[in-house]
């Protein structure tokens, strides 16, 4: 799939437990000989074994399933608009949470900006990451949402950092759309976009070339009962648990749940309907009690377009098709939303595809297993996961973290659960 011979001149590096990117020299840590067990094959997990290796760890990543364009895995299917929390697709609200996510989220815009704007082709090889401006839309002034109007006051303070800061009703006309959606606000943002595909087997290229080891399989049952035994069989001196909805079993956490989502990809050439280069959301309001008010139209690469979005929450069933009521109503949305799009045909490759995000109960979950191990000691399990519909907004800062964590057992530190406290809110 991609050529071997190659040796990255780019690496992560962690700063005041914030990770960024850095392009040629100073080189990046010494081994640290010591092996760190990563199970989880997707954004969250690729992300933290590429961290990790850049801090001199051995890094083994264990997955049932990796990215492939036959048979996609969940981080393929996400939208992968990068978004200041909380996300379109809503969810996010245990303030713990969303405290950690905005540091998160703001780490993960930095390293995407730096692979977007410095970067460029690794060696002839795309990474699929892009600069967007996205442009979020509301149907009441954001006076009358205090969340929205809060979120948007956030972003401003962070102007520095987030580029192409716009608010002005006019946008709704400048994009065309449909006075029939009823829009009376909106702002727009230079946001980083990833082509989920791409991105995805270039992580796992990355990750080849800097040494890492994969091992195709699936684990059953509690890490915490088999954790010496895993440590052992890998030579590891701990383990990161970024396993998505996995955690329900691995971690027994029973608060983990799915989020159905679907996306239905269209040819974006701009030969049915004037091409999009810019994506166009509205954001999901819990308020109106059904999801049914979400619109996620954003160009996936240079000829396909994703339209959204739906949040079902505890449907584990894969079984949608474009033609399913629920997907029909989605599209109709979209079609509304801007004119020309029901000329829109569907992707040749595939018309539909659907996933279930993870979340749990509060959220997002990056911190050591409190709980002992049988003899007693503390646990050298790191947990990574409940992203939910955010894990490539949250994939570099979640890692950043992970690091840390780790960092903390070596310095023989108790584990602690997630505090208010001692999150960075921006």
């Amino acid at each position: 799939m991609f050529a071997k011979a190659f040796t990255p001149n780019f690496f992560l590096e962690l700063a005041n437990n914030e990770l960024q990117l850095r392009i040629g020299t100073p080189s990046p840590a010494p081994p640290k000989n010591k092996r760190i067990l990563v199970v989880g094959g997707g954004v969250s997990g690729m992300t933290s074994a590429w961290a990790l290796l850049d801090q001199g760890y051995d890094v083994t990543v264990l997955s049932d399933r990796w990215a492939d364009r036959k048979n996609r895995i969940t981080s393929q299917i996400a939208g992968a608009l990068w978004e200041y929390p909380p996300a379109v697709c809503g969810k996010h609200t245990d303030a713990i949470s969303l405290c950690h996510s905005k540091g998160w989220a703001m780490t993960s815009y930095k390293v995407f900006e730096e692979l977007a704007t410095k970067l460029g082709e690794t060696d002839g090889i795309d990474h699929g990451v892009r600069m967007r401006v996205a442009n979020f839309f509301f149907d009441t002034p954001l006076e009358a949402r205090q969340d929205q109007l809060e979120k948007w006051e956030e972003i401003c303070s962070l102007s520095h950092t987030i580029k192409g800061l716009k608010r002005s009703a006019d946008l709704i006309q400048h994009h065309s759309v449909d006075p029939k959606a009823g829009m009376k606000d909106a702002y727009q943002l230079l946001s980083p976009a990833i082509d989920t595909d791409v991105y995805t087997m270039w992580l796992h290229f990355i990750l080849s070339c800097k040494g890492a080891t994969f091992v195709t399989e699936r684990i059953k049952g509690s890490l915490l009962d088999q954790e010496e035994e895993l440590l052992s069989r890998f030579d590891a001196y701990a383990l990161i648990n970024a396993t998505g909805l996995s955690a329900l079993e691995l971690a027994g956490d029973k608060t983990v749940y799915p989020l159905r989502g679907a996306i239905i990809r269209v040819k974006n050439d701009g030969t049915k309907f004037p091409k999009l280069t810019e994506a166009l959301a509205v954001t999901h309001d819990e308020t109106y009690g059904t999801d049914e008010d979400m619109v996620f139209i954003v160009p996936r690469n240079d000829n396909i377009l994703i339209l959204g979005g739906i949040t079902e929450p505890n449907v584990w069933d894969l079984n949608l098709t474009v033609d399913t009521p629920v997907i029909k109503r989605m599209r109709e949305r979209c079609n509304a939303f801007v004119p020309g799009l029901e000329n829109a045909e569907y992707d040749d490759e595939t018309d539909l595809l659907q996933g279930l995000r993870p979340f749990r109960g509060s959220n997002v979950r990056v911190e050591r297993e409190t709980a002992p191990r049988k003899d007693g000691s503390y646990s050298r399990i790191i947990h990574s996961y409940g992203q939910g519909g955010s894990g490539f907004s949250l994939s570099f800062g979640c890692a950043g973290t992970v690091v840390s964590l780790v960092q903390e057992i070596e310095a023989s530190k108790p584990p602690a659960k997630m505090e208010l406290v001692n999150a960075v809110c921006y």
